[in-house]
């Protein structure tokens, strides 16, 4: 069973990274084919140098994830068939004297910094090389450093508690141990909804109310014909990190509040933000949030069910070349090998992303307008150099929105 397992993963590991990789292909083929010209719907909106602009930028996005690919890959193969995981294992279980909260906190611990220090050299090209080239760059080193410096002791602090939460639940709870950890699971992120906007998102950005004027009057008065109540309207400093811009609102009960990153209002005029506003409270009104977390609280529900299938398994351990099993490995084995069996279905959940997307644009159209989100729509794809010509296969895959002329074109009919 376990050389049957191995083969399985090695095939599914070998399909599915054929299948990003063709995806790639499809798409640098494509965006490259369209270079030249401007859609027709957009010739009086877009430049030709701002198209081939955003196709040049989409270019180097999926060259570099052509070759995260192939380092994931390899990492993946080295932590189990080369043995890396299974060394870290054995060099813990030496230290602890054998399994525990202490021997599995480390091991994820090993195999975190692994991952961060093998992404280090990605993250620091696209932030300072790739997106300074296209002119988004603005993080500074000392500003780089000092959010790693703060995740670091996020996932420290918030992380780590919660990872013992769940070892001591998978050995505590008997064989229904899954259902409690879905539980604590599904509670920490209903908790991280309520805290983020107050006590995490500081950390990292600076929250000032939005200043008075014909804005925010557009923005009150669209607030009180949706029914929307908040605990205020809030810029973001976006700008210290990045040109690209956006808007959200974020957390539930009284702790909801609107964000506005500062790059976003000094592109877009006081209806044009009004008509994205609207779109990000379709999303409130038809409860999308709240359908996705259910439809993840399944997902995960099942996926745990699963893992309590397989902690037991001999076969799952030595199949991926480790000799002896602990709720820490099982954990860890899991999180590594389930992308790459779940990829081929990630065109289910960018359909229903899709899917909120359009409703969310029909409700901005009856509660601001229509051709206001157009034009905002057009001015955000320009700034944020976002092709308008993507592969609809490599799209369906990867892009949680529409492509740009489908979005417009529903917006028309609206």
């Amino acid at each position: 069973m376990a050389s049957f397992f191995s083969l399985a993963f090695l095939a599914m590991l070998a399909l599915t990274t054929a299948l990003r990789a063709w995806l790639a292909w499809r798409q640098l083929r494509y965006v490259s084919a369209h270079r030249a010209t401007v859609p027709a719907e957009f010739t009086e909106r877009i430049e030709l140098a701002d198209h081939q602009k955003a196709a040049d930028y989409t270019i180097a996005k999926v060259r570099l994830a052509l070759v995260e690919l192939a380092t994931d890959v390899v990492l993946l193969l080295i932590f189990t068939f080369g043995g890396l995981l299974a060394g870290f294992d054995q060099f813990w279980r030496e230290v602890f004297a054998g399994p525990g909260y202490a021997h599995g906190l480390a091991l994820f611990a090993s195999v975190g910094v692994t991952g961060f220090i093998v992404g280090l050299p990605f993250s620091l090209y696209r932030t300072f090389s790739l997106e300074a080239r296209f002119g988004f760059n603005k993080m500074t080193p000392a500003l780089y450093l000092a959010d790693l410096a703060k995740q670091l002791l996020l996932t420290v602090m918030i992380g780590a508690p919660l990872l013992l939460a769940v070892l001591w639940l998978m050995g505590a709870m008997g064989e229904q141990w899954w259902f409690y950890v879905w539980a604590t699971w599904l509670g920490f992120n209903l908790l991280v909804l309520l805290l983020y906007p107050t006590f995490i998102a500081p950390l990292f950005n600076k929250f000032t109310p939005l200043a008075d004027g014909e804005m925010k009057t557009h923005i009150e008065a669209l607030l009180a014909r949706c029914g929307f109540s908040s605990s205020g309207l809030f810029v973001m400093d976006g700008s210290k990190r990045s040109a690209h811009g956006n808007a959200y609102f974020t957390g539930f009960g009284r702790a909801k509040r609107i964000v506005f990153f500062d790059t976003l209002l000094d592109k877009l005029a006081p209806g044009e933000v009004e008509a994205v506003l609207a779109h990000e409270l379709g999303h409130f009104k038809h409860r999308h949030v709240w359908k996705r977390i259910g439809v993840m609280a399944a997902l995960s529900l099942a996926l745990l069910w699963l893992l309590g299938q397989l902690i037991d398994q001999p076969w799952f351990y030595a199949g991926l070349n480790v000799e002896t099993g602990s709720t820490a490995m099982a954990l860890i084995l899991f999180s590594l090998v389930l992308p790459v069996f779940a990829f081929p279905f990630g065109p289910l959940m960018s359909w229903l992303s899709r899917r909120h997307e359009f409703e969310a644009d029909a409700y901005a159209a009856q509660q601001a307008s229509g051709s206001a989100l157009i034009t905002a729509l057009v001015k955000l794809y320009r700034e944020n150099a976002a092709t308008l010509t993507p592969d609809p296969l490599h799209s369906l895959f990867y892009d949680s929105h529409p492509p740009a002329s489908q979005r417009i074109a529903h917006l028309k009919s609206a």
